[in-house]
């Protein structure tokens, strides 16, 4: 039966659901406000959980080639330098949870998407057509993307990241919060810097109300640094993106160890980004009403304490897919296949949610809570760092279910 899946977004989650909801078997057309293809930022991590999901998809080749894969993670205190905690990766995740650990930069992981998805015919791609409004009813989907005439389908996907028309549409739930957090992002050639600031691995010191963390993107050509820190800034100021002031970001760091403190001079072109999230998600009806369902960060944006943003919409993307290629069961219509995905979905990403938030208030630790947290990674550091909750977990179009 012949099915078409409307989707707002062009960024990573959008590109995501239009190459599951292909691979599902649906004509897909997608709506992108901006003129041309683009993604904007620096790196990204991606756990086992998602890697498998790219794996299933056809991309690990692709992913070989513009990758980076640490071979371990190491928390260290940004007060002292001292080492705290360590986390085998490289080979031992991969034979652990069946795929590897990797780091990415944004740009690269959207261009490898962007590829796949124009590989299939039933994919319309339309761009300088931002989603203006959208109405359905119980036979169909209409969205509204310029002056013409509504557009038509089966179904509606709201990947249109965490200022989201869609959402505001269904469900009108108000604008993402400020978290009072900033993070500073910086992306430097690794031949650039002294050979004792070059790294092959992950490390995050963690601080008073800060930590930094950085690892090597574009096959380890590329240094990727984020220093995140308690702060505000003026409202005209709050712009996702916009030239950051590096005076700002030594201030918020100051007291760092020396080892931090060299990282941290050697870098140049620092951005800044304000941070936003909403409370964890409190049921399926924040995923999907009727035909019209939300994915990653319009359903669920978070803290990036737990690098785990990309990753929840890439696993959307993928129950999505799985829950669209039931269409041939004459049985089930639209939105009780939209409520299986929200169904199957919003526990994991509330909880993702929640465990984000707690990392941020651990990692900035002050006081004694700051003590408990060091002598706690020094003991049990690697039970504490590996996640099998999270990077085990099984995603619907890998396991079959």
């Amino acid at each position: 039966m012949f099915r078409q899946a409307l989707i707002a977004g062009g960024g990573i989650g959008g590109l995501a659901a239009a190459l599951a909801a292909s691979r599902a078997g649906w004509d897909v057309r997608l709506f992108e406000r901006a003129s041309a293809f683009s993604e904007v930022g620096a790196g990204i991590q991606l756990g086992p959980n998602v890697v498998k999901v790219l794996h299933s998809w056809g991309l690990a080749d692709a992913l070989q080639a513009v990758a980076a894969f640490p071979e371990r993670l190491q928390v260290r205190s940004a007060v002292s330098g001292q080492l705290l905690g360590e986390l085998p990766m490289g080979a031992a995740m991969a034979q652990r949870y069946g795929a590897p650990y990797l780091s990415i930069h944004r740009a690269d992981l959207h261009g490898l998407l962007l590829h796949a998805v124009r590989q299939h015919a039933d994919v319309k791609l339309h761009l300088s057509r931002p989603l203006q409004s959208f109405s359905q009813t119980a036979q169909a989907v209409t969205v509204q993307a310029d002056d013409g005439p509504g557009i038509e389908g089966d179904a509606l996907i709201g990947a249109d990241g965490i200022w989201s028309t869609v959402r505001q549409e269904l469900l009108g739930d108000g604008l993402p919060r400020r978290t009072g957090h900033l993070a500073y992002r910086a992306l430097v050639r690794q031949s650039n810097l002294p050979e004792l600031l070059r790294s092959r691995q992950i490390t995050v010191w963690l601080g008073p109300r800060m930590h930094v963390v950085r690892y090597p993107v574009r096959g380890g050509e590329f240094l990727n640094v984020v220093a995140i820190v308690h702060g505000e800034v003026a409202a005209e100021a709050d712009l996702w993106d916009h030239s950051a002031n590096a005076a700002g970001l030594a201030s918020a760091t100051v007291g760092g160890c020396a080892a931090l403190r060299e990282v941290m001079d050697a870098i140049e072109g620092w951005r800044l980004w304000v941070l936003h999230d909403r409370a964890p998600m409190q049921g399926a009806h924040q995923h999907a009403v009727g035909r019209v369902a939300l994915l990653g960060d319009a359903a669920h944006p978070m803290r990036p304490y737990l690098a785990q943003g990309a990753g929840m919409a890439i696993e959307d993307a993928a129950e999505l897919g799985h829950a669209l290629a039931q269409a041939l069961d004459p049985a089930l219509d639209v939105p009780t296949m939209l409520q299986r995905y929200a169904l199957n979905r919003w526990q994991r990403n509330a909880r993702v949610q929640a465990r984000a938030l707690r990392n941020g208030q651990v990692f900035h630790a002050d006081g004694l809570l700051r003590w408990g947290r060091d002598a706690s990674l020094k003991l049990l550091g690697e039970k504490l760092l590996d996640m099998p909750w999270l990077y085990g977990a099984s995603p619907a179009c890998v396991d079959g279910r």
